[in-house]
């Protein structure tokens, strides 16, 4: 098994994807949020990249069957029902409604590996069980990093390469790429305490910034849920 990461969702193209399973990753806070919605009971959730999108699709559909989720800048769009918090997804909220999600870099980065054999979302919430499906398949896999969207371009982000270190530290003898083995090294180094490593990131300063500190602790709980959320068809379930 061969596992190749890249660090943003603009770093590869569609060919890198091809017949091969492919991980997506954006701990602060997109797929931390669909791992929690599919966890706690939702339908199904439709990622799209922009919000008009969003818009269009819930025309389509009965008012009381569906929630429209999703941020810009971190902040919650107008109009939405949730915003990309996913202490907000609980079941109550969400338990069997179809949810449509828009976010700055997460739902891009799905909707870019939209040529792989297999998408499964990853955050540090289940990464056992995307390792433990790893090990099963033992098939040739790439690792896609949302990064974080900054003045017109988008930047590794420090939270997407530790949990690419917590997949790939529960693999069995995988051939992996320099970023990979970087991300394994920073995690075996840091995993007890995640927040002294994270506490001078940009993302993880800035979602504090606005007021969402209790996320930020919530995302970076590692291996509380044991699902293994993907995404076909244009729609992600567990």
């Amino acid at each position: 098994m061969r596992i190749d990461t890249y660090e943003t969702l603009d770093s590869a193209s569609p060919r890198d994807f091809a017949d091969k399973i492919t991980i997506v990753i954006d701990t602060l806070r997109a797929t931390s949020t669909i791992v929690t919605a599919i966890n706690n009971g939702c339908k199904e959730i439709i990622p799209v990249s922009e919000v008009e999108e969003a818009l269009s699709l819930a025309q389509n559909l009965d008012r009381d069957t569906y929630l429209l989720g999703g941020e810009r800048n971190g902040v919650l769009i107008e109009g939405f029902d949730l915003s990309n918090s996913p202490l907000e997804y609980t079941s109550d909220v969400v338990k069997g409604k179809t949810i449509i999600l828009t976010t700055t870099n997460g739902t891009k980065a799905i909707k870019k590996a939209s040529s792989a054999k297999e998408i499964i979302i990853c955050s540090m919430l289940n990464v056992k069980a995307v390792a433990d499906y790893l090990n099963e398949v033992k098939m040739d896999a790439v690792i896609l990093c949302a990064g974080t969207e900054g003045k017109g371009t988008r930047k590794f982000s420090l939270e997407d390469v530790i949990t690419v270190g917590a997949v790939i530290s529960r693999i069995d003898g995988a051939d992996i790429d320099d970023l990979s083995y970087a991300s394994l090294l920073l995690y075996r180094e840091n995993r007890h305490d995640l927040h002294n490593l994270m506490q001078n990131c940009f993302h993880y300063k800035y979602l504090i910034s606005i007021g969402y500190k209790d996320d930020v602790d919530f995302c970076l709980q590692e291996d509380i849920f044991d699902i293994l959320p993907k995404y076909y068809n244009g729609t992600i379930k567990g």
